[in-house]
């Protein structure tokens, strides 16, 4: 059985960053800092109910480890 997972985004909208997350948009600060505080917040809720989570930040790349 594979569970799909929940998926945040940090993203720059109007001048800000804000997270999205099915449909909705929140966290929405100057800083990215404080918005990928806020999506990481979130991302423990949905893990701590149960379901997979993944934070992505956009405009940056992941860092791989073997």
């Amino acid at each position: 059985m594979v569970l799909e997972r929940t998926v945040l985004t940090v993203t720059r909208h109007e001048g800000v960053w804000c997270v999205e997350h099915d449909g909705d948009a929140f966290g929405h600060s100057r800083d990215k800092e404080i918005a990928k505080a806020a999506a990481n917040r979130r991302a423990r809720e949905v893990q701590d109910g149960g379901r997979p989570c993944e934070v992505r930040i956009s405009g940056e790349h992941g860092f791989w480890a073997s």
